[in-house]
């Protein structure tokens, strides 16, 4: 869905000194012969894979989520970003085609880990549905933002745009602020359901890196191509959880 994008994390990793430095070598003419390394080429196969599961899941949730909104013009809210989910799954779709890459086996590795990430933390009413498409999914959609920096300049572009606020952001924190200024109480549920969201995403991120070899390796990068070593993961962890925070406020929730 369109969610608010994390600048900081975005611009810290983008216009930091390595970085800037491997953007400006990735987009010269010779940048496309990063997909001739098996092993770069494996790894952004992985991402672009996750990526777009998760896409394609967010599609189908949030299209089950606007059977519970109050009136119609919310449920046509709720589709429309539903819609915006899946037109991002298509783009992600035909870069994986581009590569000559299957797009389920692409997806498959990714799946036990997102159904399991969702499976734990469906909403039980309209609201904890609103909350969790802006703070539990932004989460980890920073955490693709921070790896994008370390990827060709091609695979970033798509990936920023496949994350980028496509204008909803206003209407889910209208709903919650609204409900909550009507009965206070609410805003303290509410607040321990996005805490628990924040904790699931962070071990799902965790989990999926760790479970895939081409994609730690692609975030860990080669003599020729930085990569995150433990303290710039740290600052990572840092920044996600900064973002949630900020997130939260919007919405007038304790973090």
């Amino acid at each position: 869905m369109g969610r608010p994008e994390s600048s900081r994390g975005t611009a810290a990793a983008l216009h930091g000194p390595r970085g800037a430095r491997y953007a400006a070598r990735m987009s010269e003419p010779g940048s496309a012969s990063a997909m001739q390394d098996p092993a770069y080429r494996e790894g952004v196969v992985d991402l672009l894979g996750a990526l777009a599961y998760g896409e394609l899941t967010a599609f189908e949730r949030l299209a089950e989520d606007a059977k519970m909104a109050p009136d119609t013009h919310d449920k046509a809210a709720l589709a429309a970003m539903a819609s915006a989910e899946f037109g991002h799954f298509e783009a992600l779709r035909a870069r994986l085609r581009e590569l000559d890459a299957d797009v389920d086996e692409a997806m498959a590795p990714f799946v036990a880990a997102v159904d399991s990430f969702h499976d734990m933390t469906t909403p039980s009413d309209w609201l904890e549905g609103l909350v969790k498409a802006f703070v539990g999914d932004a989460l980890a959609n920073d955490f693709y933002r921070e790896v994008a920096a370390y990827v060709d300049v091609d695979t970033r572009e798509l990936i920023l745009a496949t994350l980028a606020d496509s204008g909803h952001s206003a209407f889910v924190v209208d709903r919650v602020r609204g409900a909550i200024a009507a009965d206070p109480r609410i805003g303290g549920r509410l607040a321990l359901w996005g805490r628990r969201l924040v904790g699931e995403a962070l071990s799902q991120a965790q989990a999926v890196v760790a479970d895939r070899d081409s994609l730690s390796a692609l975030l860990a990068g080669t003599v020729d191509r930085p990569g995150m070593d433990l303290a710039t993961i740290g600052r990572m962890f840092v920044r996600l959880t900064e973002a949630h925070a900020d997130r939260m406020a919007t919405l007038g929730l304790a973090s």
